[in-house]
């Protein structure tokens, strides 16, 4: 459930990855993100996945912000439902040590509850791929809790349907 197209994710730091971004270690990050947009976004997703994985190890284990970010694109990218699965319980562990203070050095009126709805809705539809209905239902049962943290939006929208039509599947 993703948005590939890059605006935001690196917000607050310098955009572009030219000379001399490899002896500074912000920008050689904001380079591994824009390559790894750049190559999702034309669909090169070994090599998304490539810079993406890079970039994780380079955030490190304190910029949770970015790692829940990053880890929620990185699921979208895998062929294996196991790695995706690995990848969105990454996202969700981010999120839950992420504090609304941390957040919102990104973005002021940026509102960490709203992340689950998604979260949930992805690991929700990864149990479904691995044919875990059970687990299925409670991640699904989470997102349905936490809808009420989603403003009302087109993103927002879209996420509610999703919702509903996975609930309609696990009938």
């Amino acid at each position: 459930m993703s948005d590939m197209s890059g605006s935001g994710v690196f917000s607050g730091e310098v955009p572009g990855g030219g000379p001399g971004a490899a002896d500074d270690p912000v920008l050689a990050r904001v380079a591994l993100g824009l390559d790894g947009v750049q190559a999702a976004q034309r669909g090169r997703t070994a090599q998304a996945r490539e810079s993406f994985e890079r970039l994780w190890e380079a955030l490190g284990e304190r910029d949770v912000f970015h790692r829940c970010v990053l880890a929620h694109y990185l699921a979208d990218l895998q062929d294996d439902p196991r790695a995706e699965l690995e990848w969105d319980r990454r996202a969700l562990a981010a999120a839950d040590s992420l504090t609304v203070e941390r957040a919102q050095t990104y973005e002021s009126a940026l509102q960490v509850r709203a992340f689950y709805p998604s979260l949930h809705l992805n690991l929700a539809s990864d149990h479904l791929k691995l044919g875990e209905p059970d687990q299925a239902r409670d991640q699904l049962e989470r997102a349905v809790v936490s809808l009420d943290a989603l403003p009302e939006d087109e993103y927002s929208a879209g996420i509610r349907a999703a919702v509903d039509e996975l609930r309609q599947r696990l009938r």
